[in-house]
């Protein structure tokens, strides 16, 4: 294998690689950053790349590979999404306002270094992780490799994009409200949001945002996954076996503030397709309308506190952009109280929705259709933005604020290209499951 496919052949294919000895860790991450120098140009999705730090770090993960130590992520690169503290870097949250350099690293880098993991760049993200597309006043506008005139989503916008286009294996991310699963969706990626409370450095908007990672293949997210979580069983044991026949709920339900957009014919056929791929492989697909009520909707209120918070805690809000300031504004009457009593619903409807519904997993969209293209936000005020994401992408934060696992599996592509995906969604613990039945889907070459 040339070290420029083993740069985009995922962790799982690295760490064999590099346990056969057929490469060093060196190898792998001076071509990982020949990768990042070459593709990120076109891409815009790299805050800040540290290619001494990363070969020292590689060097050291050769030594102690040579003294006998193993792991299945020692000497793999990693970029990290800029809203993780890595000790001496600044943590740029996407914001000009966000100038605080971390004085350690954040407990999942910390976890990463320690299993020999090589960080090679930071990613970029929207101001404050807020939006479902990679653009800011920081960093401008990052681009989908897939079609350069059209989003990678958001927030975990840069990560995605250095996956898809092969300058890294595996990449962090992070999901409040859709931000693994709407980049993964635009960029043709696995986009994995565990149950929440499960990995390291998750917990913000008032535990709707949880971290995981972006990968290419199923088992590369699990591998990450398993390697930093707490998990019942092994989900990379769990990705590589087909589950028991499932009852599966198809669901084109949305929950949007005002009214969601119409879904595109493309993703409903595609949704269609994968309910006959899991009826052929046994399982009982049945169509559900899922009830979202006032206990489900009451995540607008950890959603908009969430950014209240985040916006207070930079070391200058006044640099915040515009629209930032104003969404913000928009969190200002929530209290402690009513905050709580938001959290306490959310783990109810969480508690419930798939009993009611009497399913094990529930497959719906990911958004309303492809990648929207680039700047389509542009211009929009505070309120504007936010009930227009909502329009667009009203399947993804209620699975943020019932603490559930939820999966982006890429479907193929619409006709100039760009990918389509669904969303299967489990039961809160289900994890092993879901990942058994997404790795189920891979292998059937949805």
């Amino acid at each position: 294998m040339e070290l420029s496919e083993a740069v985009a052949a995922g962790p799982t294919r690295q760490g064999e690689l590099l346990a056969a000895g057929t490469i060093t860790a060196r190898e792998l991450t001076r071509a990982t950053l020949d990768a990042i120098e070459r593709e990120n140009p076109a891409l815009n999705a790299t805050v800040a790349v540290f290619a001494g730090e990363a070969l020292a770090a590689a060097d050291d993960a050769d030594r102690r590979r040579a003294a006998g130590e193993t792991g299945p992520l020692l000497g793999i690169p990693v970029a990290v999404k800029d809203d993780l503290d890595v000790a001496g870097k600044v943590t740029g949250l996407g914001s000009r306002g966000a100038t605080r350099v971390a004085d350690r690293d954040t407990e999942l880098v910390a976890a990463m270094r320690s299993a020999g993991m090589v960080i090679v760049a930071k990613s970029t993200l929207p101001e404050l992780a807020i939006f479902g597309f990679t653009e800011s006043d920081l960093t401008g506008v990052t681009r989908n490799p897939r079609d350069p005139a059209h989003t990678t989503g958001g927030s975990s916008g840069g990560s995605a994009a250095l996956v898809a286009a092969g300058a890294v294996g595996i990449a962090t991310a992070s999901d409040g409200a859709g931000s693994i699963r709407i980049p993964a969706a635009c960029c043709g990626l696995v986009g994995f949001k565990p149950t929440q409370g499960t990995m390291p450095s998750s917990g913000d908007w008032h535990d709707l945002s949880t971290q995981g990672g972006l990968a290419r293949r199923v088992v590369d997210s699990a591998l990450f996954l398993d390697t930093f979580g707490t998990f019942p069983g092994s989900l990379v044991e769990a990705a590589a076996a087909d589950p028991v026949p499932l009852r599966i709920g198809l669901s084109f339900s949305a929950s949007a503030a005002t009214k969601a957009l119409p879904l595109d014919p493309r993703v409903r056929d595609a949704m269609g397709a994968v309910a006959e791929t899991f009826a052929a492989a046994g399982h009982t697909v049945v169509e559900v309308d899922v009830p979202y009520g006032v206990a489900a909707k009451a995540l607008t209120i950890r959603y908009l506190a969430g950014i209240r918070d985040g916006a207070d805690g930079v070391a200058d809000p006044s640099r915040l952009e515009a629209r930032t300031r104003a969404i913000a504004r928009l969190g200002r009457p929530f209290g402690r109280r009513t905050v709580a009593w938001a959290k306490r619903k959310g783990q109810e409807w969480g508690d419930r929705v798939h009993d009611s519904l009497d399913v094990d997993i529930l497959l719906t969209p990911v958004m309303s259709g492809p990648a929207p293209e680039v700047e389509h936000w542009k211009g929009k005020g505070g309120l504007a933005t936010v009930l227009s994401m909502n329009a667009f992408y009203p399947y993804t934060a209620q699975w943020n604020h019932a603490g559930v696992p939820a999966v982006s599996m890429p479907v193929g592509a619409d006709r100039p290209g760009l990918p389509l995906a669904v969303q299967l969604v489990g039961r809160r613990g289900d994890d092993a499951r879901l990942m058994s039945l997404a790795g189920q889907l891979e292998r059937m070459g949805a």
